[in-house]
């Protein structure tokens, strides 16, 4: 019988291979293939996209690359995306006590889920989670570049961009750890419209500044409030990769837009913290 407090993987065999042998040899493939646009310090933040591996996973593999030196470092991954399947308002956190892969279970912070639930804009409801991809994508790369962690998976609906940025901050920590933002960018615009968008939906991330719309992007609601947060402590946004479907696996008649965007301190703002 399946474990209630255990989130099975909803979408393994469909947006990735549920064999682990399979799973872990297609990961190793993109990650050692993976060349950034640029050399980053290691990341406190990344927005990474969350479609089937053969569209995204090699756009996603730039960012999980850049924290392979985190290894030894990362022992908490907060990750907030958004509600493809169920309306939520404010944030989503599982019932579930651990999610679970082809290469084994993932454990909830109980720390932090219990902490988010004093806040008002936070409900407990394993619905919306139950058939979700973009937090679960994520998972098998953070296994495998990460090894073991402790995970606060967070759905973001109806939300502003202060409460976003707040609810970040509240989870911000040290460097032990890591904020990953699940999103794609544009859906379904021709090739060289998408191209078009998606570079200045880029511009707009690496200039800081948030307001972004849903139509550049499935996760502009929790994007806008990292890039806040991001603000207020100084990051730098450095973009990894920037590619789209018509470039990975599938036509360019219809494209969904791929970007990987580490954000790093600064080696100013590490210089003074070091003061």
């Amino acid at each position: 019988m399946a474990n209630a407090s255990v989130r099975p993987p909803a979408v393994a065999g469909q947006f990735y291979p549920g064999d682990p042998l399979v799973l872990s040899a297609q990961l190793s493939e993109m990650l050692s293939t993976a060349v950034a646009l640029e050399a980053v310090r290691p990341p406190k933040a990344v927005i990474v996209p969350h479609a089937g591996y053969i569209y995204s996973g090699p756009v996603a593999a730039t960012a999980y690359n850049a924290l392979a030196p985190l290894r030894d470092v990362v022992r908490k991954v907060v990750m907030l995306g958004p509600t493809h399947r169920m309306a939520v308002n404010g944030f989503a956190l599982p019932a579930t006590q651990a999610f679970s892969t082809p290469f084994g279970e993932v454990p909830l912070c109980r720390s932090d889920w219990e902490a988010l639930q004093r806040r008002t804009d936070v409900v407990v409801d394993d619905r919306p989670h139950a058939q979700e991809h973009c937090l679960e994508v994520q998972l098998p790369f953070l296994q495998t570049v990460l090894g073991a962690f402790e995970l606060v998976p967070i759905l973001v609906g109806m939300a502003g961009t202060e409460a976003v940025a707040d609810l970040i901050e509240s989870l911000w920590g040290g460097p032990e750890t890591l904020i990953v933002i699940s999103s794609d960018l544009s859906h379904y615009l021709s090739y060289e419209q998408a191209r078009h968008c998606d570079r200045a939906t880029v511009a707009q991330l690496i200039r800081l500044q948030d307001g972004l719309k849903h139509e550049q992007a499935c996760g502009a609601t929790p994007i806008n409030g990292l890039l806040r947060a991001a603000a207020r402590h100084g990051l730098e946004p450095h973009l990894l990769d920037l590619r789209n479907s018509g470039d990975t696996a599938g036509d360019r008649g219809r494209v969904v837009g791929y970007a990987s965007i580490a954000f790093c301190e600064s080696p100013d703002h590490a210089a003074a913290a070091r003061h």
